[in-house]
């Protein structure tokens, strides 16, 4: 998804972290959000080790568990990040283990095609979501950001996977259209549940300590990211 602002930064985002985490608030907000970044990595990580199990051959098996190390390796990352900036990562972790938990609890997939198109969906949407966020960011937290939100190759698997059952047998594409439809209404709403829930993010959401987010600049940023969705639905051959 491209950065929705092309002009230089300024504010926050033309600061580094020594200069940016003066501000409190402003401390609180990206340890908030490291902390949800490191918590859904980690998720990610178990998630793809237990997808694995599903995998119809073993290279398929052996794909998946490559990718679950990429997400470990992002997770550490964010861990020493939080360590280094004298915050627990536990304990940034925690306030958002529950809604997360609770996503992978109610879209546990059925299937190994139901768990490609979870993998692929659903963390594309959390990816483009801390993209626009981090955007506004100080220049150090942008850069960490933005490198463990690399992709882990899953996408191109999961579109090559889907494609190829849906062409094997075109009754799978309904299934997994309702799947991804159901998969991006509760992102969303967990999305929404977390900020509203914290404080310090929800300030930088709608203007406080990040320059360039207001009310209406909150509702543009969800309906990029949905239409970011409606084109990823189109490249796994579903209909959005």
């Amino acid at each position: 998804m491209e950065t929705p602002d092309n002009a230089m930064p300024t504010g926050i985002a033309a600061k580094d972290w020594a200069e940016a985490s003066a501000e409190p608030q402003y401390r609180a907000a990206v340890i908030d959000l490291l902390g949800a970044l490191a918590y859904g990595e980690l998720a990610a990580f178990e998630r793809l080790a237990e997808d694995a199990k599903l995998a119809p051959t073993l290279a398929d098996k052996a794909e998946l568990a490559k990718m679950a190390s990429a997400e470990f390796q992002h997770f550490e990352r964010l861990r020493d990040r939080l360590a280094a900036v004298d915050a627990e990562p536990t304990s940034a972790m925690e306030p958002f283990a529950k809604a997360l938990d609770d996503f992978h609890r109610l879209t546990a997939p059925s299937d190994w095609l139901e768990g490609l198109v979870k993998a692929y969906v659903g963390d594309s949407i959390a990816s483009d979501f801390y993209r626009e966020v981090a955007a506004r960011l100080d220049s150090d937290t942008r850069d960490l950001v933005l490198a463990v939100l690399d992709d882990t190759g899953h996408g191109n698997f999961a579109v090559e996977k889907v494609r190829a059952a849906i062409d094997a047998d075109p009754r799978v594409g309904g299934r997994l259209a309702l799947w991804a439809r159901r998969l991006m209404g509760e992102a969303l709403s967990q999305a929404q549940r977390v900020v509203a829930e914290r404080d310090a993010l929800s300030t930088m959401l709608v203007g406080g300590v990040a320059d360039g987010f207001d009310l209406a600049e909150v509702g543009r940023m969800f309906s990029r990211i949905t239409e970011a969705h409606t084109k990823r639905m189109a490249a796994l051959g579903l209909a959005a």
